[in-house]
């Protein structure tokens, strides 16, 4: 009988078989799982990098000339701005409104040969270019913007840019530029407003909540979660007398309401949580636009619609305590943190599946009588053969067959215990086949016993 066919008739020899073919199909599981949770973990990590706190409402994309920064206001050419330079110090174009403390900008001055040419606020890219042009102008102030040479100088507080927007003061500017050492920005303090100042604003404020300006009542919600926000919207104010500061007032008759204080192209806040995000938003948002508000003429409502964009870009950033937008449960983010400890115990069962079908099957070492019985078994098997009937021939070739398995099984390796049910088998067929012969000595406890002769 050939070897193989031997094997596909050896008793358990397929059980064995088919755990080893269910542990290399779990292998390959653990395989793919693995390489699964691998795939998914960096793919999460790249998705993560859009991840925000909060995405907010998309502002409008606004086209230049088209938000109402630009004036009818003109400028002279080139050559006619350089004689008006020439014959005065100062020159101030028609439309011109920055205004400054003169005596500080002439003690800056000393006795040097300084010249300032003023122009108005909303001029075209052709008009700024021609008025940067005049090269005998040592600074040159468009708006509220001061430059000269290559150089230009801005607010670096929030006073600095209060004074600038609220009163058009550029003394600071002007003698930061001049002298390379920066003053105070204004030496005219604020005030409290009066009775008749206030009155009108709070009777507007209780009323219809704006007072001076129509704003978006959605733009307003989505700056601070609410729709009770008050607005205040007023005229530059004069640089050279006190100016009434309506912040204070407001907030001591609205205490739990946010306001939003408008003076010329300024704007400040008022109100709950103040403290934590007001400087935030305004350093940030005159950082940001101060040489277009210096530069420009916008009116007060787009300059209100951009600074309310810009608070709620604060709000969803986390640093504004508001209520933020539902955000639903993501069992991705939950489960990123397990997949590495999945990804690793998979690859380790992997390895220890693969080392188990590699190594060679071990089991403990087979007694010396297994062999040595197979062996008496076998020898009575031949002799017995030559006696038995046509009543014994059965048992007689299923012992037969049993010691070959049992063989077989001996040179594969398998478990003691398997080999020990095929000879304990192939051992009590024999008997009965002894029992059938009649002759004294041929049952294998007989057998075992015989001396040899």
């Amino acid at each position: 009988m050939p070897e193989w066919d031997r094997r596909l008739r050896v008793p358990g020899a397929g059980a064995v078989q088919w755990v080893q073919a269910r542990g290399g199909l779990a292998r390959w599981a653990l395989l793919a799982v693995a390489v699964a949770s691998v795939a998914g973990f960096l793919l999460a990590q790249r998705q993560s990098a859009d991840v925000t706190y909060g995405d907010a409402p998309p502002g409008a994309t606004i086209a230049e000339g088209s938000a109402g920064e630009l004036s009818d206001a003109t400028v002279p050419s080139v050559e006619e701005m350089q004689r008006m330079v020439a014959q005065s110090s100062v020159v101030r174009l028609p439309g011109a409104v920055a205004q400054w403390d003169e005596a500080a900008v002439r003690a800056a001055i000393g006795g040097r040969d300084v010249r300032i040419l003023v122009a108005p606020p909303g001029l075209g890219k052709d008009a700024q270019a021609r008025v940067r042009d005049v090269d005998n102008a040592t600074v040159r102030v468009i708006g509220t913007r001061v430059s000269g040479g290559i150089y230009a100088a801005s607010g670096t507080l929030l006073s600095d840019w209060k004074a600038q927007f609220a009163r058009n003061d550029i003394t600071g500017q002007l003698v930061a530029l001049i002298t390379e050492h920066a003053a105070p920005a204004g030496a005219t303090p604020w005030r409290a407003p009066s009775a008749a100042e206030l009155d009108p604003v709070l009777a507007a404020l209780r009323t219809g909540e704006q007072y001076g300006i129509s704003p978006s009542g959605t733009a307003l919600r989505d700056a601070f979660g609410t729709g009770g926000a008050l607005v205040v919207a007023l005229p530059a104010q004069p640089r050279d007398t006190p100016a009434p500061d309506y912040g204070p007032a407001l907030e001591q008759a609205f205490p739990d309401r946010p306001i939003v204080l408008m003076v010329g192209t300024w704007i400040e806040y008022h109100g709950p949580h103040a403290a934590e995000f007001a400087d935030v938003a305004a350093a940030g948002f005159f950082a940001r636009f101060d040489e277009r508000l210096s530069t420009y003429a916008y009116p007060q409502a787009n300059v209100l619609g951009a600074y309310l964009g810009w608070v709620t870009d604060v709000r969803y950033s986390g640093l504004f305590d508001r209520p933020l937008p539902y955000q639903p449960f993501d069992p991705l983010r939950v489960a990123l943190p397990v997949l590495p400890w999945l990804f690793a115990a998979c690859v380790i069962g992997f390895l220890l599946l693969s080392g188990r079908s590699v190594a060679p099957a071990r089991r403990a070492p087979v007694p010396a009588a297994v062999p040595a019985r197979l062996a008496a078994l076998s020898a009575l098997a031949v002799e017995v053969s030559g006696l038995t009937t046509a009543a014994g021939d059965p048992d007689l070739v299923r012992a037969i067959t049993r010691l070959a398995s049992a063989r077989t099984a001996l040179a594969d390796g398998l478990p003691d215990r398997h080999l020990r049910r095929l000879l304990d088998e192939a051992e009590a067929d024999l008997d009965r086949v002894g029992r059938t012969v009649g002759v004294r000595g041929y049952r294998p406890a007989e057998h075992a016993g015989r001396s040899p002769a």
